[in-house]
């Protein structure tokens, strides 16, 4: 029987997309609506995917993204096709996911500590919260965290909580102060040309059947309780939990001065993704063994066992390992060679000169 782990581990490769996001050139307008000038000439993102990866099947119904930004703002907007338009959570700050909704994650800095996330239904019901890690590594979600100058608005084709052979889609509109998102980094400034952050967006899709002429979640008679909903994704994960900040995409911001093909994901995040595997390996070693290791050769076995596709292929004299029983940090030197990137036992990455 394969062992399990308490942090699992993705069925995914480092493969994150990549979105140039514009910078706005004309006037905005709040109302939901994609179909205006504002955005008008952006591109769409790729099409979500099942969260676990596109080994999956696809998702029944279409959704994709657009994006634009200004000296203070980070605009947001998206489609969600499919005819099942519905929701009934009504309160600011409730378990959005409840309902189908649509879901923003935003890591400024690419720590994966300190995070935004921003869920809403299509009621324009609104869930935003700070998470101060991820729960897999004993993170907390601040609940009562409020995104200040938050923005939002829907617009569907179709009506909701009606079975309609009509409806067509839901969209949003989502405006997020740069000074709220600098909040989560290491300062509140606007991003400049060719600055990234770590960004996911999610679709909740609940399975649903008609029943007196309105959408219900379908139950599952050997449980009597619904079935698990559909979670897809712009980034997947490649496991059912968003909060693997390490695979989320890399959104880049452009001021039109060069060419989208040279906003490339840095050597320095994929040096972060090399640590990532060697703390996946830690957490492994510590449900096993009850301890951390400072041993890399024991740490690319475990990696080469449980998942070869997350092989660790660096040589030993690269990294440095210092270890206890309960914590540990691996090392090593930056692309340039001139600063060190940390990964750490809570998962945190720190690059440092």
């Amino acid at each position: 029987m394969k062992q399990s782990f308490h942090i699992p581990l993705p069925a995914v490769d480092f493969a994150p997309p990549r979105y140039v996001c514009p910078r706005a050139v004309k006037p905005f307008v709040l109302d939901g609506r994609l179909d205006k000038d504002f955005w008008a000439d952006v591109p769409f993102t790729d099409d979500f995917l099942d969260i676990e990866g596109d080994h999956m099947p696809t998702p029944r119904f279409r959704t994709r993204v657009k994006m634009q930004w200004d000296d203070k703002n980070l605009y947001i907007g998206a489609v969600l096709e499919g005819n099942e338009i519905w929701a009934h959570q009504t309160e600011r700050d409730c378990v959005i996911f409840q309902d189908n909704d649509f879901e923003i994650f935003i890591d400024p800095d690419s720590d994966t500590h300190v995070y935004i996330e921003f869920e809403m239904n299509a009621r324009n019901t609104v869930w935003d919260l700070l998470l101060s890690k991820p729960y897999r590594d004993n993170g907390k979600a601040i609940n009562g965290y409020d995104i200040h100058g938050l923005q939002t608005a829907v617009h569907i084709d179709g009506k909701l909580n009606e079975v309609n052979s009509e409806n067509q889609r839901w969209s949003v509109e989502v405006v997020i102060p740069f000074a709220e998102i600098g909040s989560c980094s290491y300062g509140n400034a606007s991003p400049k040309d060719g600055d990234f952050y770590r960004v996911n967006f999610s679709r909740v899709q609940w399975k649903a059947d008609e029943k007196d002429g309105a959408w219900a979640k379908r139950i599952n008679p050997e449980t009597d309780a619904p079935y698990p909903e559909d979670n897809w994704v712009w980034a997947p994960t490649g496991v059912i939990n968003i909060h693997y900040p390490e695979l989320w995409g890399y959104v880049f911001f452009s001021d039109g001065s060069r060419d989208s093909s040279s906003y490339q994901i840095p050597e320095d995040e994929k040096i972060k993704w090399e640590l990532r595997k060697l703390y996946y390996a830690q957490q492994m070693h510590w449900d096993i063994h009850g301890c951390f290791t400072d041993s890399l050769d024991t740490l690319k076995d475990l990696l080469a066992a449980h998942s070869p596709k997350h092989a660790h292929t660096v040589s030993p004299a690269d990294y440095t390992i210092a270890a206890s029983a309960h914590q540990f940090e691996i090392s090593c030197s930056n692309q340039a060679g001139d600063g060190v990137i940390s990964i750490f036992a809570d998962g945190n990455v720190d690059c440092y000169k």
